[in-house]
């Protein structure tokens, strides 16, 4: 694979017809999807939700904090909206950022840009190490903590917050 990349494959045994007569369907394992074989996936699944749900929402959501001298992206968050949830995937501040009331404007913004898109409620998850504290000055709660296999010091902490009633003038 290009880059150093991992993929294996192999045949599914019981011959199932899966679509318009494909047969011995071959599973691909990879770190490296090629972005094209992504959207096929992800079109699947939104076509899927349309018709469960009777709409569809999914849109990226990203708040950057840029250098304002080189305009240089240095930190930011990541995540998307969907059926009225905000993801918040990725979130990063320069180690000198932190403490200095940065973090908790770009998450306010992320999270207001949810309520406009319709959504209720806001997930994510951090590691022990990193920002729950931050998260739960925010607003945050816990719902969930999961350990790494890795190591018994670390675990993953889920986070949910009602976006609506936690807003300013909110009833």
């Amino acid at each position: 694979m290009p880059g150093g990349g991992r993929e294996t494959s192999r045949s599914v045994s019981d011959r199932v017809d899966i679509v318009g007569g494909m047969t011995d369907p071959i599973i691909v394992l990879t770190d490296q999807p090629d972005d094209a074989d992504v959207a096929v996936v992800e079109a699947g699944l939104d076509e899927f939700n349309e018709k469960a749900a009777g709409f569809l929402d999914r849109r990226s959501l990203a708040v950057f904090l840029k250098d304002p001298s080189s305009g240089r992206v240095v930190g930011g968050l990541t995540g998307r909206t969907s059926l009225g949830l905000l993801f918040v995937d990725y979130f990063y501040l320069p180690p000198h950022l932190r403490g200095s009331g940065l973090g908790g404007q770009l998450l306010r913004a992320a999270e207001d840009e949810a309520v406009r898109r319709g959504c209720r409620t806001g997930v994510l998850y951090t590691i022990n190490f990193q920002a729950p504290d931050f998260y739960r000055r925010n607003g945050w709660h816990v719902f969930g903590e999961v350990p790494s296999g890795g190591s018994s010091d670390i675990s993953r902490i889920y986070l949910t917050k009602d976006l609506v009633t936690t807003r300013p003038g909110a009833r």
